[in-house]
């Protein structure tokens, strides 16, 4: 099966890729706008931090993705078009944007109260951004060579000219040679996305049931840290520090972050209730 990854428009190459990332993002400031009047945020201030978010999560994720995916070449940084976006360097570029809104403000006690309204607004994106990686053909798994199970949304079909090395040398393994047109593969950017959509109503359930500032920033840091992980351990395209996949790592940190966070809200909320116990 073909797929066709974007269009041509007076000889301008448009990628679904990023009008699927466009749409998130617009998706992302309406949602942000809606949750931020729950947090007496006024939702104006929502436009500021997008106008500043929005761009340095760009710039991070395609950072990230230069430095560590493609050789610390920058040389192609403004190819943007060719694809290659890394969500955790877009997690850190966000993070950053928040940073400075804060410091624009004066506030910085406003930050996790900002993380909290932006958290399902990520999730919600990365479910959404996923597909773009259907059309790129691209952050799939293991090879499928189980006649049974070679259908979408358990498999996908990867075009040959879209092999990893890893997909390569699994095809090469099973099927004694490389010149195919292609063969199926973990649709792994599906599990993802799914997993992001449940991960999305768990966010906004806490997020309007919690009232401890920071529990929702937490639960999204645990859960995605969690998915990624184990997404990322089917992937055939990791990025790998010695033994270990990068993204599995701060996956990791993630969610030890997100545990502390938890732990720190629970002792701080009960140091409060002996305090009003006590007078």
């Amino acid at each position: 099966m073909l797929i066709v990854s974007g269009f041509s428009v007076f000889g301008y190459e448009i990628k679904f890729y990023g009008i699927i990332i466009a749409f998130a993002m617009l998706i992302g400031v309406f949602l942000a706008r809606y949750l931020a009047k729950k947090r007496n945020v006024n939702p104006d201030d929502i436009i500021t931090l997008a106008c500043i978010v929005l761009p340095l999560a760009l710039i991070g994720a395609r950072l990230y993705y230069c430095l560590f995916y493609g050789g610390y070449d920058l040389s192609n940084f403004f190819q943007i078009h060719n694809g290659g976006l890394a969500i955790y360097g877009g997690v850190i570029g966000g993070l950053l944007g928040v940073i400075i809104f804060c410091l624009i403000k004066k506030s910085f006690k406003m930050l996790p109260v900002i993380c909290d309204i932006l958290v399902p607004c990520l999730i919600l994106g990365q479910a959404l951004g996923r597909w773009g990686n259907f059309f790129n053909q691209e952050a799939y798994g293991n090879l499928v060579t189980n006649n049974a199970l070679q259908f979408f949304p358990f498999a996908v079909f990867i075009e040959s000219v879209n092999f990893t090395e890893s997909a390569f040398s699994q095809v090469l393994s099973y099927y004694g040679t490389t010149l195919i047109d292609g063969a199926y593969f973990q649709a792994t950017f599906f599990y993802e996305s799914f997993l992001n959509i449940l991960g999305f109503i768990l966010l906004l359930v806490v997020f309007h049931k919690s009232k401890k500032i920071g529990t929702t920033t937490a639960v999204y840091l645990i859960y995605y840290g969690f998915v990624r992980a184990f997404i990322e351990g089917l992937r055939t395209d990791s990025l790998y520090f010695g033994i270990f996949r990068v993204s599995q790592i701060l996956s990791a940190i993630l969610v030890v972050i997100g545990i502390s966070i938890l732990v720190y809200n629970i002792i701080r909320g009960k140091s409060s209730k002996n305090s009003n116990n006590s007078l």
